[in-house]
């Protein structure tokens, strides 16, 4: 590789999909003040709502993944008018 051609801050970050809990290590220059355990070493966090584990179009599954609650919200609120 070629030297100089990463940024300074290009590291190893953790990214942690909030829906599933589902892990992996990669590299980036996103800042962020979380940190890890991740396989004996501390590593920064990256928290993300979606990931290619959670996905609808990845997994196959039409599951709708809503972390706010904001569909639920939008149901009980119309579900009266639609009878």
């Amino acid at each position: 590789m070629k030297k100089g051609l990463h940024p300074e801050n290009y590291r190893p970050v953790v990214f942690k999909d909030m829906s599933n809990g589902d892990v992996f290590l990669s590299r980036s220059t996103a800042k962020t003040n979380d940190t890890i355990e991740f396989e004996g070493e501390t590593y920064p966090l990256i928290k993300l709502e979606i990931s290619n584990t959670s996905h609808p179009f990845y997994t196959g599954k039409s599951k709708l993944v809503d972390t706010a609650g904001r569909v639920d919200k939008f149901m009980s609120r119309y579900a009266r008018t639609r009878k």
